[in-house]
């Protein structure tokens, strides 16, 4: 297993990974959304991606992960969230995941990141059991709260009033 940053000539491979990632949460399959989305992540400098490839010679891309950047204003430093990890079915279970969570969290350390972060579903046990297996800890002490489109919409039609 070969793994390394993606760039925007490497569209071609995460493309139908993140494609097939989007369908796995219930997202009507686009490749063009996929697409579209990840070039503008790579182009603006908004998210690393690590891609997992067979061989060297960029074989088949086998996985990816895509990490955001955050900062702990608190701590007044850099932070990255986890948002996307995804192996594709036929390499799943030959240590692809670990892999790229391993390379995640190197890549974290060498940019100098407080913390990173992630979420998972709760009926994800396997995801937890491979984060728990690498040292990841469920956080107990904090709640995480999150709106939609319709709060913030009427959010916004109450402060032009």
């Amino acid at each position: 297993m070969f793994i390394r940053h993606a760039t925007l000539d490497d569209l071609d491979h995460v493309t139908p990974l993140f494609n097939a990632y989007r369908v796995f949460y219930e997202r009507t399959p686009d490749e063009d959304v996929s697409r579209t989305f990840l070039r503008e992540r790579l182009e603006n400098g908004e998210a690393t991606i690590l891609i997992a490839f067979d061989s060297p010679a960029e074989g088949e891309a086998m996985g990816f992960i895509q990490i955001f950047p955050s900062f702990s204003s608190v701590r007044a430093c850099r932070t990255l969230v986890l948002n996307d990890l995804f192996v594709a079915e036929s390499h799943r279970r030959k240590g692809v995941a670990r892999g790229l969570m391993l390379e995640a969290a190197a890549f974290a350390s060498r940019s100098g990141a407080l913390r990173m972060s992630l979420e998972t579903g709760v009926e994800n046990r396997s995801a937890q059991a491979l984060y728990e297996s690498l040292g990841w800890v469920r956080d107990s002490s904090e709640y995480h709260y999150a709106i939609g489109p319709d709060v913030m919409e009427q959010a916004a039609s109450e402060t032009q009033a």
